[in-house]
């Protein structure tokens, strides 16, 4: 069939890749002038390294290293921590890579004949028997299936559901950054976990990334104006200031040009539908979720490979009948880690005597519990 993917951000890449080896003839639409992922770290949890390994990728070898994972207080004290060898053998591998080396490696497979660069959707035309596709005012293409793909702020998602309410900003703040591990700095105890502050809802993680390079993230309440890079840098220095001592070592010792922030955004209601006639949607254009699961990446492969599943063998005539598979399969599994996501949130940035409460209820938590509970979340 003729296959149409809008946006190339990871989920897209993946998403072509698995329709091209089934033999689809495939065309990839970017509105970048050229194929890169920009930004810092992405975390794949077990089940999206288990979708790439559907689309066909190579996985091996690709785990976290770290002795111990979970959450602690401001200092470092532990709150609720888990044996990370032994979770990743019960919960499932997971691995953080750098984004754009990942964005490189998952879409070395599709042919350069199949990607058009500074080319934006900007309109979907829906008919019996193809989607017509626009760009500049003008027609480029038609298709027997369209994968919208086009990520959080997705344009032709309000298209397709005009009545949807669209993005909510969730009040609080992403900033995130990447660098070689400093010399003289123990981070060991300190990887694969997370640290948060009941006095003021502020959050720290911190990931490996390969043998020698780290991925930070902060979550804070989000100012007004929202601040660039460099000034949301010097907000959580003063912010974190007494956290332990890693901790502002690593805000400061980041390049500029590697920190990142983000107003954290969600839907604010889940879409009807993740597919309507001929059209799919995939990732964030289906269903942004806040990012205190870890799960935005691994969702997107994991509609991706449902996509490549269901469009198997299909011909034109089977579209509708394909997506409305699709759709019955993802929507329900992704809403519900969505809705997950959205209550981590409001665990993690309690203040007072909520999150006193809290940080003495996960002191008091068995490990072995938590990881259970953390593996039916993500393997539901």
């Amino acid at each position: 069939m003729r296959v149409v993917v809008v946006g190339a951000g990871l989920g897209g890449v993946v998403a072509a890749v698995g329709l091209h080896r089934q033999g689809h003839q495939v065309t990839l639409y970017e509105r970048g002038a050229e194929l890169r992922e920009a930004g810092t770290g992405v975390v794949i949890m077990h089940n999206g390294l288990r979708a790439l390994e559907e689309l066909g990728y190579d996985t091996r070898g690709r785990s976290t290293p770290a002795r111990s994972a979970g959450l602690r207080d401001w200092r470092g004290r532990p709150l609720l921590i888990t044996d990370a060898v032994r979770a990743q053998r019960e919960v499932g591998s997971m691995t953080v890579a750098d984004r754009a080396e990942l964005h490189r490696t998952l879409r070395a497979p599709l042919p350069a004949e199949a990607v058009r660069t500074a080319t934006p959707v900007e309109r979907l035309e829906p008919g019996v028997d193809a989607v017509e596709v626009f760009s500049g005012g003008e027609r480029v293409q038609e298709a027997d299936a369209v994968i919208v793909a086009d990520g959080i702020g997705s344009r032709l998602r309000g298209q397709l559901f005009p009545g949807h309410s669209g993005l909510r900003r969730v009040g609080r703040m992403d900033l995130r950054g990447t660098l070689p591990r400093p010399a003289g700095l123990d981070v060991e105890e300190l990887l694969a976990g997370i640290l948060i502050d009941r006095r003021t809802g502020g959050m720290f993680g911190l990931f490996p990334i390969g043998a020698d390079g780290l991925y930070w993230f902060t979550d804070s309440v989000l100012p007004e104006p929202v601040p660039g890079p460099e000034e949301a840098r010097e907000q959580m220095l003063t912010l974190m200031a007494d956290w332990h001592p890693a901790v502002p070592a690593l805000l400061a010792a980041t390049v500029a040009d590697d920190v990142y922030v983000d107003p954290i955004a969600c839907l604010a209601e889940p879409l009807p539908a993740f597919a309507t006639g001929r059209i799919a949607l995939l990732g964030d254009a289906a269903h942004a979720m806040t990012p205190d699961l870890g799960q935005g990446a691994s969702q997107a492969f994991e509609d991706a490979a449902a996509l490549a599943h269901h469009l198997s063998g299909a011909g034109p005539a089977e579209v509708a009948e394909r997506l409305l598979r699709y759709d019955a399969q993802r929507r329900p599994r992704a809403n519900r880690l969505m809705r997950a996501a959205e209550r981590q949130s409001r665990l993690t940035s309690q203040t007072g005597a909520a999150a006193w409460a809290r940080d003495t209820l996960l002191r008091a938590i068995p490990a072995r519990l938590a990881t259970r509970q953390l593996a039916a979340i993500w393997n539901a």
